[in-house]
């Protein structure tokens, strides 16, 4: 097996690449990440990178050149609207997205344009890239039922509406010369759902080196959840579990995230008599955040829709055991009984029990499950992920790499 190159390794055919996205910096989720160190990565390796996607304030299309994970890269932010029942995030007008991807197509002429979801820039790039025989590459990160709770569908009404988006979905994937997603099981999602074949599983990637674990003896009980705080991460029942511990083991619990629940969060930890050992770091800077990961016991993920959860890779890199709801993609990382431990979604007895037995663990058992954290982590280093990407871009046959533990596939 040959040496993985080092990660600042400068690609020997440059590109010149479009990344459309409906989501990025500075946006706070697991897409607009991936596609930020996307690509960062790609302009590390000597790419020239550009990006599609909303402008994050009022105002008409602008280009201008942006920093990103320590990279320069030209943004080309499109006017748009708030999407007034979420909280933050906005679209790019759907009745200008293909004049508007039109005419950034002819201005940059790149060799490939990688679209990050198919609902307006994706759709319109997809379009017009294919109109004009540009390679083609999409990325899904996208649930319907993650955006459900920000529309007015229920019923019969949601089904019919989750159906419609997967319809346009496959619509618009099926542009793409390769379609990708991050982990097996997204995979056959997505293939099911939007009608498509041969979908590659493709982790997001991380740099793993930029996370520092720590295996000393703990000297408190802390437990850690890093994400969105909405409704589809059920943080509540990480707050009632904790509720029914045993008061002894004082557990404390950060939650480093903002989101529309925050606030009846913040009421139930009252009402469940915790309120004095939860905190709410909202929105952190980086530096926060990995001293957060270090300090950590042990890291929480109770969502039922993750497709990767990049967030999940950085505690894991950061040497915590994990515990989280079996569901979706998470049972890739979370190993149960290896390095952490599967509930099942609603079960808080459950849920408690595990993190009591990862809080009472004896120093050396616990160190089985950190170490092994970190070997199943190290098959996500984002070099892999940049090298597989840059040989679709150059239209190559792949393999996949390993997603779900540790191992190797060359492009």
């Amino acid at each position: 097996m040959p040496d993985a190159p080092h990660p600042h390794a400068v690609s020997p055919t440059p590109m010149r690449i479009l990344i459309g996205a409906d989501t990025f910096a500075p946006d706070v989720n697991g897409a607009a990440k991936f596609a930020e160190r996307l690509a960062a990565g790609l302009v590390e390796r000597g790419h020239e990178v550009h990006v599609v996607g909303p402008r994050p304030e009022d105002g008409p299309n602008v280009t201008r050149v942006e920093q990103h994970e320590g990279q320069s890269m030209t943004v080309h932010r499109l006017r748009s609207w708030r999407w007034k029942p979420h909280p933050w995030l906005r679209y790019a007008l759907p009745w200008r997205i293909e004049q508007n991807a039109a005419r950034i197509l002819d201005e940059v002429k790149p060799d490939v344009v990688h679209f990050q979801s198919h609902i307006v820039v994706g759709r319109g790039l997809a379009r017009q890239a294919a109109a004009r025989g540009i390679r083609i590459i999409g990325t899904n990160h996208f649930m319907p039922d993650n955006a459900m709770q920000f529309t007015p569908f229920f019923g019969s009404l949601k089904d019919s509406a989750i159906r419609g988006m997967w319809k346009a979905a496959g619509r618009t994937f099926g542009l793409a010369e390769s379609v990708t997603t991050p982990t097996r099981k997204a995979a056959d999602y997505l293939e099911e759902y939007a009608g498509l074949e041969g979908v590659h599983a493709i982790s997001c990637g991380l740099h793993i080196d930029h996370y520092t674990p720590d295996f000393a003896p703990r000297t408190e009980n802390v437990a850690l959840f890093l994400g969105r705080v909405e409704a589809e991460k059920h943080i509540d029942e990480l707050l009632r579990a904790v509720a029914m511990l045993d008061a002894s083991l004082d557990v404390k619990v950060e939650i480093i995230g903002d989101g529309e629940q925050r606030a009846s969060l913040e009421r139930l930890a009252v009402e469940l008599g915790v309120a004095d050992r939860v905190h709410f770091a909202g929105y952190a800077p980086e530096e926060y955040l990995k001293q957060q990961l270090t300090r950590a016991s042990v890291f929480v993920m109770p969502s039922r829709a993750e497709l990767q959860s990049i967030a999940t890779m950085e505690a894991m890199a950061s040497g915590l055991p994990v515990v989280g709801a079996n569901a979706m993609a998470l049972p890739h990382l979370i190993h149960d009984g290896e390095n952490g431990f599967l509930y099942e979604p609603g079960d808080i007895r459950g849920f408690a029990d595990r993190l009591q037995r990862i809080f009472t663990m004896p120093h050396d058992d616990l160190l089985e499950l950190k170490r092994e954290s970190l070997r199943i982590v190290s098959g996500h280093d984002i070099t892999r992920t940049l090298e597989t990407f840059e040989a679709l871009y150059r239209g190559e046959e792949v393999d996949d790499p390993i997603v779900d533990g540790v191992g190797s596939a060359t492009p």
